[in-house]
């Protein structure tokens, strides 16, 4: 899953639990020096089939409006059919728009747990996992209209996504298309032009019960299930029209949309056709939720720190500043939320433009990690972790590699020079998107340049602005040849990194990068991705893990700059504001006003 800010850097990694174990965050590739980092990727395999609701918490109070903060966030569609970042993805999913399963956060283990939701179970597979079943549950109806939210409703909204010329940056080409029989081969119901409505021919409704097919075996369906991309969608075409839906998204969760302008501000209001006895995990406890975009970092921190007014009732989900964390921390620790996030940072050279494996791999020694990462205000080795695997430490089979033999936040100018020289690319320029209008992007920016500068490159960033950064990023023509990038666990597997990450797209046909921002494209590889997708379910984590490196050793197609965490915090009186560690965002199901 695309991480809630496409920039270089922003997050805070594992900061409680690196304070705890005392580590210095050091990492020589081996993982070893700090047992924070075996977990920070690990998002938890729980799951409970019979959850019901409805969920109450003790003392929790109704009444107040939520308040958030970001600078970087919800700059992206809001249409469910192409929800793929984790800051929409969690907001949708936890207070907007309800799907097949739910995760549902466990105060005791604090982890997420998988639970149904629209499903009344985890759903029920045959003997090879290529054919699932679903039960819609009944009393569920649509916050706009009231009316009730049928299976056919729900096998639309799985059916609509599966256009990927229409909905480029989704899920659903990584999963449904590729799993789903038939589902490679599908253009997808706007492309075709078919009825609003049609369903996929793999996806079939007998009742309440919904039945996929698959050309190969998806043991992870239940956990593809959590996704915005598997709830219902209204199939009144004026409705579902995708220019207009991803402006407003019917509501089936316990808010629905009253306002929403993208990258400014988002406003929910209560859905009162909301029934909290069919869904397991929500709740309604707050009045509505009040978004401001674009907030500047250190106002958001400012307002943090002071505590007054409607500050009490505010939270963030962007990162503290290394400062303010401090601060924060001395002051109110209790008003802090810590903890992992399964995601990795990283530089991807574009592989159509930077042929030269000698170049990617100078440019991961001319990278200036440390300094790019204290000018985003970020802390080496407590809000930031040595990276080495594409895939972060809690993904299972995963274990540590070092191809390049470059330990923790070092650089080396001297030998990415020699690199350069090697592939008689000395002054190679390296084109970068940045960000005018936010201080922080200016800043690190201004380290990168010195950094590549001094290692032999040409460095030339790019001016963009917030609001326009990410339509500037998936330009498959844009005029730059490095691009940054983000990635998360979609659930806990191998499966959720290499085929998103690194499977082929072919950007000059299909215009579209997806989320493998490097462009790398290898036939040898996407068959062995598909392979590992057909072996037994116990040889899959290390097929996945070996396939990691083996990319990394042949063709260096990306760098990893650091993995990630959450250091945020919230007002004194929100409540129940604790860490999702599938994506690193706010538990907004359990969040709560003191009156």
């Amino acid at each position: 899953m695309r991480f809630k800010s496409p920039l270089i850097a922003i997050p805070v990694a594992g900061v409680l639990a690196l304070s705890a174990c005392g580590g210095s965050g050091s990492d020589s590739g081996t993982d070893a020096q700090n047992s924070q980092n075996a977990n920070i990727g690990n998002t938890g395999d729980g799951k409970d089939a019979t959850a019901q609701g409805p969920v109450t918490i003790a003392g929790a109070q109704k009444g107040g409006t939520v308040t958030v903060l970001t600078l970087t966030g919800l700059t992206t569609t809001m249409d469910p059919s192409e929800i793929y970042y984790t800051d929409t993805n969690s907001i949708f999913t936890g207070l907007i728009g309800r799907s097949l399963t739910q995760y549902k956060y466990d105060p005791k283990s604090k982890q997420m747990i998988l639970v149904p939701d629209l499903a009344t179970d985890l759903g029920k597979a045959n003997d090879s996992y290529t054919k699932w079943t679903f039960t819609i549950r009944d009393g569920v109806k649509w916050g706009e209209n009231g009316q009730p939210v049928t299976a056919q409703d729900v096998a639309w909204g799985m059916s609509r996504c599966m256009d990927s010329a229409t909905f480029p940056t989704g899920a659903c080409p990584y999963y449904a298309n590729a799993y789903y029989k038939g589902g490679a081969d599908y253009k997808g119901v706007y492309t075709l032009k078919q009825k609003p409505g049609t369903l996929f021919k793999a996806i079939t409704v007998n009742g309440n019960s919904i039945t996929i097919k698959m050309d190969k075996p998806f043991p992870d369906m239940p956990y593809w299930g959590t996704f915005p991309a598997n709830g219902p969608v209204p199939q009144d075409p004026k409705v579902s029209d995708p220019k207009a839906y991803k402006k407003h998204p019917w509501s089936t969760g316990p808010y629905m949309i009253k306002d929403f302008n993208l990258s400014k501000e988002l406003t929910l209001v209560k859905n009162p056709y909301w029934d909290p006895k069919t869904d397991p995990a929500r709740t309604q406890y707050p009045d509505g939720y009040d978004f401001k975009l674009q907030t500047q970092s250190e106002k958001i921190d400012q307002i943090m720190l002071a505590d007054s007014g409607d500050g009490q009732t505010t939270l963030t989900y962007d990162d503290l500043l290394a400062p303010d964390f401090q601060q924060m921390k001395q002051q109110a620790p209790d008003r802090l939320t810590l903890g992992g996030s399964p995601c990795t940072y990283y530089w991807a050279p574009d592989y159509r433009k930077i042929k030269d494996k000698k170049i990617r791999e100078a440019l991961s020694w001319a990278y200036p990690y440390k300094n790019a990462i204290l000018a985003a205000g970020l802390i080496p080795g407590v809000n930031a972790i040595p990276a080495t695997n594409l895939m972060p430490p809690g993904v299972p089979g995963r274990t540590p590699y070092n191809v390049t033999g470059r330990t923790g936040f070092d650089n080396d100018p001297a030998k990415a020079r020699a690199l350069l020289k090697q592939a008689n690319a000395t002054g190679y320029e390296i084109k970068f998107l940045f960000r005018t209008d936010d201080p922080i992007s200016v800043k690190t920016k201004d380290a990168i340049v010195r950094g590549l500068t001094e290692a032999g490159f040409k460095a030339t960033p790019v001016p963009t602005t917030t609001a326009n950064y990410v339509a500037a990023r998936d330009n498959t023509s844009e005029d730059i040849n490095v691009r940054s990038a983000g990635w998360c666990s979609d659930w806990p597997s191998g499966a959720t990194w290499m085929p998103p990450v690194l499977g082929s797209t072919n950007p000059d046909t299909s215009h579209s990068f997806g989320s493998n921002y490097a462009a790398f494209s290898n036939k040898a590889a996407d068959t062995q991705m598909d392979a590992i997708q057909k072996l037994p379910l116990d040889q899959q984590a290390d097929a996945w893990n070996a396939l990691d490196k083996k990319i990394a050793q042949k063709f260096f197609p990306l760098f990893t700059t650091y993995y990630t965490g959450i250091a945020q915090a919230h007002g004194s009186r929100i409540m129940g504001d604790n860490d999702d560690n599938t994506v690193g965002m706010p538990t907004w199901k359990d969040i709560w006003v003191k009156q």
